[in-house]
């Protein structure tokens, strides 16, 4: 049984860790404190791959160096155990000699996986697992994912209006233009989503159709990978998808050369092309992908039981007729309202 100061320092863990959501890709979310005395002397979280870990950040934000040999360290997730762009955390740890750590869950990338909790143990160190251990899985669903099932974490995530619309009917003289269902609030917190992911995908109709820029320019953080699929390779090269200023992966069944920031990824649609992708996006280390579209993309990903999650705005208006939304014949997570709209999410606890 945790004890309530346990808890209560795991989630000061979660809380700080959830700040680097975002930047810290290929590496998890990880926030630490260290307490002495009933009282936090230090704290830190992973701001960026390369960068120090969170423990070493809460170690160097303690004045009095001397009370670490007092003191309870917590973190979210096991402390590394090799060398990679920074030292390993378990062994800094024991070279403090602090003699306490409390552990949010056991970290299963093959580098660590246990190792760096038994380094600490063979030091004599006292260490707890599995404080709030499924919040913190939670927290890096994306990483486990990435490790445990070899492949991203996918997101659907679309707009729809009160009457089941996810489009209005368009004509051949309808002009080429998003159609927004959700006001500029509901739009700026798409675009935090999008920062908070590596990569997002739409399918030819929607790049042709809505002429998608796929950005963050409504927030301020990194603009994901973009990814469209054009089997014919048909897409006109005005579209700002081509534009040049994000990379960009355009998925056909042609030879075509690469050019500045786009990159043709030759797939064999007589196989099973999402496999296919995420075999691409493992290799380049893309733990996260958003499907924003359309209809026809998302619903063979639904079909296809390849999604995880899935973010559904249902927007004030009617369209009476149109392009229906996709359905998900579950029960919602979560319920929430954001600006003028509602935005239900799903879970796909059972997923490929």
């Amino acid at each position: 049984m945790h004890t309530k100061n346990d808890i209560k320092y795991m989630k000061r863990c979660l809380h700080l860790a959830k700040n680097g959501l975002g930047n810290t890709c290929p590496n998890p979310l990880v926030g630490s404190v260290i307490v002495y005395n009933g009282k936090i002397i230090g704290e830190g979280y992973h701001k960026k791959a390369g960068e120090p870990h969170a423990e070493v950040n809460a170690v160097n934000s303690v004045k009095n160096k001397t009370l670490l040999k007092k003191s309870t360290l917590y973190v979210n997730l096991e402390p590394c155990a090799h060398q990679g762009r920074t030292p390993a955390c378990s062994k800094m740890i024991v070279d403090l000699q602090i003699p306490k750590v409390v552990i949010g869950c056991r970290d299963s990338f093959e580098k660590v996986d246990g190792k760096g909790i038994e380094i600490m143990k063979n030091a004599s160190i006292d260490v707890t697992v599995g404080v709030l251990e499924k919040e913190a899985r939670e927290l890096n669903k994306r990483f486990f994912t990435f490790y445990e099932k070899k492949r991203p974490y996918v997101i659907l995530k679309w707009a729809q209006t009160l009457d089941g619309f996810i489009d209005f009917e368009r004509k051949p003289e309808t002009p080429i233009k998003p159609n927004w269902i959700t006001d500029e609030y509901a739009r700026i917190f798409v675009h935090k989503m999008r920062s908070e992911e590596q990569s997002i995908l739409v399918g030819t109709l929607t790049a042709e159709k809505d002429n998608p820029g796929l950005n963050v320019r409504d927030w301020t953080e990194n603009n994901p990978l973009r990814i469209v699929f054009d089997k014919n390779l048909r897409l006109p090269e005005k579209l700002k998808l081509f534009d040049g200023k994000i990379p960009t992966i355009v998925l056909t069944e042609k030879e075509k050369k690469s050019k500045k920031n786009i990159t043709f990824l030759k797939l064999d649609f007589k196989k099973d092309i999402f496999r296919q992708l995420f075999s691409f996006l493992y290799s380049s280390e893309i733990q996260s992908i958003i499907i924003e579209g359309g209809t026809q993309t998302i619903n063979a990903f639904i079909k296809s039981n390849y999604w995880d999650e899935a973010k559904v705005f249902t927007g004030d208006k009617f369209f009476h007729k149109g392009v229906k939304a996709p359905k998900i014949n579950i029960e919602p997570e979560k319920k929430e309202s954001v600006s003028g709209s509602k935005l239900l999410t799903f879970r796909n606890f059972n997923a490929f």
